[in-house]
């Protein structure tokens, strides 16, 4: 966790955070001092923010920060930003002037991110104190007034006038206190040598150095100074310069030689031999990073540099000879750490919605995201994109922060849901990039209606069929998912011959299975049409229609009836003795209710035979040809009776023939013929008498049933080719025979 880091490694990443959000306008900012008490209020951060707080538990207002460790939390019904943990600032921000925390209020219904910035102000906590309780100088007595010995500067966490202010020394009669100013703005305690020391007459002084810090109140910290007098060596090592400056990769190896520091010392022999070596209060850090060779002063890099965790560092170093006592001089080593692009970028989602309806309007956010990458400058500056074509897009918002939204429509029936693959790449020399997918899910919203397997059905079904019958079964899909995938059909409502359609079928709302609920007859209806619906579950549901033409199949359920001449009347016509062979008698017409082959009808002769006196009776047949006429003939007949001398019709009405006995009545020689003719949807059939003829020497005559006299015109012949071969049976064995006619039906 960030807050379990070393101080100076939070010292380092506040210090790169701030640098970040110094950069955002327009943020919110609150001021407060380091170390309040859990529970007190910074501000009201609805009022700032122009927030309405009776929405700020819908909207699941949170706080987000990227150091891992929340130091507030916002009081849902007030709008209250509080403090929730100690508010260490020197471990926050170290020695920086400034101290911001920033973090991010992210809020739902619609999506928001709001930052805000925390200044935690120094209160003076800390009093200033040294790294050594005692300092040890050995002093040769030799030196002269104006002599000046660098003390230890002690350190105080806070900053600005809470820091170190000045330093006091207890009042001695050899030595006062000068404070140097370095130009990084330590100050540096020097004792400097007012009076000539004699070892003779005080070979130690005890010294009490004091550090006062500008806090009110003040708060101060004391090191122990201990001088012991020495004898000879009366020349110390001096540096050439009090600052030495070197820069150096982040990337260097260790063993890699940064810089060579010089001291020259005015004495001779071992006096003279000079040593260097860091300063005592050197930090454990630099004593890890950094090695100086002893004998020639060459400062190399001993761990690992990283410019991210520090890019600066500051230290002393001693040059002290061989003499006895020693003497020493010292000097100041900056080194700073030059930034390699050895980081990639991160990408960080701060917030995700998903999943997204797929109705969802272009522009809608989808997801928070932020950069971060420790590099400095251009190796730090990063930019992200999208694949070409992507169904996303990312805005810019401030400093590294992008929104994710759309880009365009989206359809889960083609993909459900979208991988979006977000790259990051610095600007750095080469440049480093990284990656991350972030999976956005798709809500099904009912966007599709159901479409049947075919736009149209055919249903062929038996007239006299059992009800009930599974007549077909009709089929939709619907793409969408769940409850607006789910489908149901229904009759719509129309209407067949003034009766509710469904009266005549019912379709099961579950599987689309159409079922007859009556027998159907052929002779009432042919034909008729279904429309199915088809309506998915979604809200509001979609719907779509089918569809379904019924056609009724004829059977052969009607027998044929004769209409002329009528079956309930008896009528008479007499035929002239001169009477040629292929004298047209009547005609007889038969219909049938059924259709197609059923309906066909032939006729025959079906029986003849004297009726007394002069005339003959003639049973002419008309026989259906449909399928269920092989099992039972569907028949209806006329009768003829044929008489001598001219006859007339009484009602106009094909009738049976009966002939009167004459001289020549036993001539073989004569028969009846009888041709099928049509007109139009009326079929009838044509009694000829005369010599047998072949079928194909039939003549039809163009006397009307009602004509007294006939004239008689050869015609073609007429083709029965559709039909069974027409029987000749009735016998007319005298040319000049008197036939009267009459109907009978049976």
């Amino acid at each position: 966790m960030w807050h379990k880091l070393p101080a100076w490694q939070l010292l380092w990443w506040w210090h790169h955070f701030s640098l970040l959000w110094s950069t955002i306008d327009g943020q919110s900012r609150f001021s407060i001092p380091e170390e309040l008490k859990r529970g007190s209020v910074v501000g009201n951060l609805a009022k700032d923010l122009g927030l309405v707080v009776s929405e700020l538990h819908r909207r699941k207002l949170r706080i987000t920060s990227e150091t891992g460790k929340q130091y507030f939390s916002v009081d849902l019904g007030k709008g209250d930003l509080l403090v929730t943990d100690r508010i260490d600032r020197e471990e926050l921000c170290g020695q920086r002037a400034a101290c911001l925390l920033p973090i991010e209020l992210v809020i739902d219904n619609p999506l928001q991110l709001h930052r805000v910035e925390i200044e935690i102000l120094d209160t003076n906590d800390n009093s200033p104190s040294f790294l050594t309780k005692e300092k040890i100088l050995k002093i040769a007595e030799q030196f002269n007034p104006g002599a000046r010995f660098p003390l230890e500067s002690a350190q105080d966490p806070d900053v600005g006038p809470n820091s170190v202010r000045s330093y006091v020394i207890s009042k001695n009669d050899n030595f006062k206190l000068a404070v140097k100013t370095h130009k990084d703005g330590r100050k540096i305690p020097e004792l400097v040598l007012e009076k000539p020391l004699d070892r003779e007459t005080l070979p130690v002084h005890h010294l009490i150095l004091t550090a006062v810090d500008g806090g009110d109140p003040a708060r101060s910290g004391t090191s122990q100074i201990t001088i012991t007098v020495l004898d000879n060596n009366d020349n110390a090592p001096q540096f050439e310069r009090q600052l030495y400056e070197a820069n150096i990769s982040e990337k260097a190896s260790p063993g890699a030689q940064i810089l060579q520091v010089k001291a020259t010392d005015a004495d001779e022999g071992l006096n003279g031999q000079v040593e260097y070596s860091f300063a005592e209060q050197t930090s454990e850090e630099i004593l890890l990073l950094f090695n100086i060779e002893s004998a020639t002063g060459d400062i190399t890099v001993k761990g690992d540099l990283d410019h991210e965790m520090s890019s600066l560092h500051r230290f002393d170093i001693t040059a002290k000879d061989k003499g006895n006592p020693k003497m020493e001089g010292h000097s100041g080593v900056e080194i700073k750490i030059i930034d390699v692009n050895d980081n990639a970028p991160e990408i960080i989602v701060t917030s995700l919605t998903s999943p997204v309806p797929e109705d969802a309007a272009r522009g809608t956010v989808i997801a928070l995201i932020s950069t971060r990458d420790p590099d400095s400058k251009e190796n730090g500056k990063v930019t992200l994109r999208l694949p070409s074509e992507s169904h996303f897009k990312l805005n810019s918002s401030v400093s590294n922060h992008y929104s994710l939204v759309t880009n365009g429509p989206l359809d889960r029936e083609i993909n459900d849901q979208y991988s979006v693959e977000i790259s990051a790449t610095d600007y750095g020399k080469p440049p480093l990039s990284s990656a991350k997918t972030i999976v956005v899910k798709l809500l099904d919203v009912n966007d599709n209606p159901p479409v049947f397997s075919q736009p149209r059905y055919t249903i062929y079904v038996k007239e006299n069929s059992a009800p009930g019958q599974i007549l077909c079964s009709v089929s939709a899909s619907d793409p969408d998912a769940g409850e607006n995938a789910k489908v149901s059909y229904s009759i719509v409502d129309s209407k067949v011959d003034d009766v509710s359609v469904s009266s005549y079928v019912y379709v099961n709302s579950e599987n689309g299975s159409i079922y007859s609920m009556h027998s159907f007859d052929y002779e009432k209806v042919k034909v008729f049409r279904v429309q199915v619906e088809a309506k998915d579950q979604g809200s509001p549901s979609l719907s779509s229609n089918a569809t379904v033409h019924v056609f009724i199949l004829d059977q052969n359920d009607n027998a044929p009836a004769v209409i002329y001449p009528s079956p309930h009347a008896a009528s008479h016509l007499r035929v002239p003795r001169s009477a040629k062979a292929g004298h047209l008698l009547t005609k007889v017409t038969a219909v049938d209710a059924d259709s197609g082959h059923n309906a066909w009808i032939s006729y025959k002769v079906a029986a003849v035979h004297p009726a007394g006196g002069r005339r003959e009776r003639a049973r002419v047949g008309a026989e259906t040809q449909g399928v269920r006429a092989q099992q039972e003939r569907r028949q209806d007949h006329a009768l003829f009776d044929r008489d001598s001398g001219l006859g007339s019709s009484t009602s106009g009405a094909t009738c049976c023939v009966r002939r009167t006995l004459s001289d020549d009545d036993k001539k073989p020689n004569r028969n009846l013929h009888i041709q099928l003719n049509t007109d139009g949807p009326i079929k009838y059939v044509e009694v000829l008498g005369g010599d047998v003829m072949s079928q194909s020497h039939s003549f039809r005559s163009c006397m009307s049933p009602m004509s007294e006299y006939s004239d008689f015109t050869l015609v073609k012949p007429s083709s029965t080719a559709d039909f069974k071969e027409v029987i000749s049976v009735l016998d007319a064995s005298l040319p000049d025979s008197t036939w009267t006619f009459e109907s009978q039906q049976q």
